[in-house]
């Protein structure tokens, strides 16, 4: 009785995934009918606030017990694939393959984009301000380690947009060929990685040298050929170069966190959930820290992050970076800014792009 029960689930089981894919091909059929629309009319292939309104309303729509982050996460490949039909999207990150920053990509755009690993953050601003690449991939701040200065610089002098944020937790991964810690001699891994796994590294691996690698991939591409080496990366990155794990989950703080920003030549419309991103240097004068926080406060705008960094003009010259909520199309926004301009040598705002979660 039981196993009739079972089988006669497992048959209805059966049908659904056959509607489901009957449905998929005839959603994929809509899907080139509008690319060719988009083709005549001149239009961007590429509709971002569409996709977001796709996985809005899917979501409000779910009641389960499908799980909501699984529904979003199919519908992410559903759609990076139906994208792909008209052309994929080409996305440069901070390579190779396996990277925290690819992971990050992945996670935004789906796996039937095309991916374009490049050596350097310099080098994911210049594939898009070539327009090489549709949107780049780089890493900004990390929940233990803080701030990524060599991001915030490129900024500086780049006319690229922020056009969304991606949050990916992050675990770290010590691997070597053997699996076995005694024989580690050396470790490869990211600058900031080390930081992340202090405590796990000074009592597991006091003495041992660490040399900074380009990247966390780039670290267990460098251990595979060297049977002394250790690497510090992703269990990504342990898979795709043939590395054997010798401890999982290193990091120090369980809730490693680490903030990724997608930049372009294009700036995302309004979603009613944004953040606006700024940087600007300010006049040496008294008060002149407290001054450019008043306009925001006196607008009831909400700030969440400040960072300095020197200017390279002059000592204690300082270009500063401020995260805010809302979008630069709010009046409320745009006259705080406006406002922030006054008292301030040069401004530039960095983009209006919706905030993750």
């Amino acid at each position: 009785m039981a196993n009739d029960k079972l089988k006669d689930l497992r048959n209805k089981i059966d049908e659904i995934d056959t509607k489901i894919v009957d449905l998929l091909n005839e959603r994929a059929r809509i899907v080139i009918e509008v690319g060719d629309i988009k083709k005549k009319e001149k239009l961007d292939f590429h509709s971002p606030g569409r996709e977001r309104e796709i996985l809005e309303r899917l979501t409000s729509r779910n009641k389960g017990p499908f799980p909501q982050d699984t529904l979003r996460a199919v519908y992410r490949e559903i759609l990076s694939s139906s994208l792909s039909l008209e052309r994929p999207l080409k996305v440069a990150y901070l390579g190779p393959r396996a990277t925290f920053t690819h992971m990050a990509g992945m996670q935004q755009f789906g796996l039937a984009s095309q991916y374009v690993p490049v050596e350097s953050i310099k080098d994911v601003f210049s594939e898009v301000e070539r327009g090489r690449s549709d949107y780049g991939v780089v890493p900004i701040e990390n929940s233990t380690e803080g701030v990524v200065n060599y991001t915030l610089d490129m900024f500086i002098d780049s006319d690229l947009k922020i056009y969304a944020e991606v949050m990916l937790e992050v675990s770290q991964n010590l691997m070597n060929r053997s699996g076995k810690i005694e024989d580690i001699r050396k470790i490869y891994t990211h600058p900031q990685v080390p930081g992340q796994c202090r405590q796990w590294i000074e009592k597991n691996l006091a003495g041992i040298p660490i040399f900074d690698a380009p990247s966390t991939a780039r670290a267990a591409e460098m251990a595979k050929d060297d049977p002394e080496a250790g690497a510090i990366a992703s269990e990504m990155a342990a898979i795709l170069y043939g590395l054997q794990f010798v401890a999982k989950k290193i990091e120090d703080n369980p809730h490693n966190v680490t903030r990724f920003l997608i930049i372009s030549r294009k700036s995302p419309g309004k979603t009613g959930r944004d953040k606006t991103s700024i940087m600007f240097s300010i006049k040496d004068k008294v008060g002149a820290l407290h001054g450019m926080l008043t306009p925001f406060a006196d607008a009831g705008i909400n700030l969440n992050r400040l960072d300095a960094r020197p200017s390279g003009q002059k000592v204690w010259d300082y270009v500063f970076f401020l995260d805010m909520e809302g979008h630069i199309e709010e009046q409320k926004v745009a006259d705080a800014i406006e406002r922030l301009k006054q008292d301030c040598m040069f401004l530039k705002v960095l983009g209006s792009y919706p905030r993750s979660g």
